[in-house]
């Protein structure tokens, strides 16, 4: 038996981490390849061998060699589907078979097909697709997973925003069960957690929002060349955030609306800046008037605040960029929708109708928005007023009146 080179045991602890159900059985054996046929069951075995030859070729190949000339490594051997392996790892099982042969052992054929001029199978049940939560900053991850050409399956990562385009883009090709359980795991994260949506919709969320990229943020290195396998769909496709509006739509129950703002106040959703270039403007304001000599009273520091908030509503929420946070409320809406929390999903709704349909000084969960991303600012703010203990310089708005009124004649004389 020849001697095993070093590949083989390293690319056999990453087939433990690619196969759970057979790690307990290949770790144990040390990368030494008879005493892996020792640990695992015959059909346990061809799943190992045919994931490296998918996976690892070199090593597949070195195993099925070894195997080939081991008395138990003929039933793995002959159990490997060879014809849903790439051309090379077919090379390699025939190979082995044809060794097992000349020494003798008995092999039948498998039993040919009728030859029909078809193109090869793409094995097209291979499709799936994922999308995240958004994350504060407005950002969500989809995948699409499909079938390579050649063997395995490609792995398509885009990371897309409503305000600032496609951010980030990523090709993979790896093993179909790999990529399964990658996809499974996205799932199951804590923070921003994925559900599975219908392949179609998520092309159509990346097609709208490759469509709209902004004039100065190209497309990701990369995306041009795959965009068609990525964003390319028929006339009227709906993306995942419009297919739970179709299914849930919105009936302006104001319980749902109030339960959108929540989810803000307590960070669940948004803040999602649409233009954080304009925040520090009014972040400034708010210091402005956190750091007045003149101590106003509640009331009128009140009016302050609001008046200052008032107009950065109008400001940040232009018509741009109340559409593209009702998206998100939408996209946000499916989300929950599959991991049946319908309550949750109506209440996203309700959001997203709330911005296409009232003025932004009228709508609550933009006001929520707005004082969630200058929290820093209304928070000094508060401190400032809980410190002005003085009630000698407290300055109402009739007492500024009075400070402000030129001195009459018999004020004058006095002086």
């Amino acid at each position: 038996m020849s001697d095993v080179g070093l590949g083989l045991p390293e690319a056999l602890e990453r087939a433990a981490s690619a196969l759970p159900e057979e790690a307990d059985a290949i770790r144990p054996a040390n990368g030494d390849p008879a005493q892996l046929l020792e640990m695992l069951d015959v059909a346990a075995a061809a799943r190992v061998l045919t994931w490296l030859l998918r996976n690892e070729p070199e090593p597949g190949a070195e195993l099925a060699a070894e195997w080939a000339e081991h008395p138990r490594g003929v039933e793995p051997l002959r159990e490997v589907e060879a014809a849903d392996l790439p051309k090379p790892a077919r090379k390699v099982i025939r190979r082995a078979i044809h060794a097992l042969r000349s020494r003798g052992v008995s092999i039948p054929e498998a039993p040919q097909a009728p030859v029909v001029a078809k193109l090869p199978p793409l094995d097209d049940d291979l499709s799936a697709a994922m999308v995240s939560a958004i994350d504060p900053r407005g950002t969500r991850i989809v995948y699409l997973l499909e079938a390579h050409p050649s063997g395995g399956a490609r792995l398509y990562e885009v990371i897309l925003d409503e305000v600032r385009g496609v951010v980030g883009f990523e090709a993979y090709t790896t093993g179909r069960s790999k990529a399964r359980k990658f996809l499974r795991e996205f799932t199951a994260r804590d923070r921003f957690p994925a559900v599975e949506a219908p392949v179609e919709a998520v092309r159509a969320l990346a097609a709208r929002i490759a469509n709209a990229q902004p004039a100065d943020r190209p497309l990701p290195r990369g995306f041009g060349e795959w965009r068609s396998r990525i964003a390319s769909v028929s006339e009227g496709a709906a993306t995942p955030g419009e297919r739970v509006r179709e299914a849930l739509g919105a009936s302006g129950d104001r319980q749902a609306l109030d339960r959108a703002v929540g989810f803000v106040r307590d960070k669940q959703l948004g803040p999602w800046p649409t233009d954080p270039e304009l925040l520090p403007k009014f972040a400034e304001r708010l210091a402005e008037v956190a750091r007045s000599q003149i101590v106003v009273s509640a009331p009128h520091r009140g009016e302050q605040v609001d008046g200052i908030l008032a107009e950065a509503l109008e400001e940040i929420f232009h018509e741009a960029a109340r559409e593209a946070t009702a998206q998100r409320f939408e996209e946000s809406a499916y989300v929950s929708w599959k991991r049946d929390a319908e309550d949750d999903a109506r209440a996203c709704l309700e959001a997203a109708r709330e911005f296409r349909e009232r003025p932004p000084r009228e709508n609550p969960v933009a006001r929520a928005l707005i004082e969630v991303l200058l929290e820093p600012a209304l928070r000094k703010l508060e401190e400032e007023s809980k410190g002005d203990d003085d009630e000698s310089l407290l300055v109402t708005p009739q007492s500024l009146a009075e400070l402000t009124r030129p001195p009459t004649g018999s004020e004058r004389r006095e002086k």
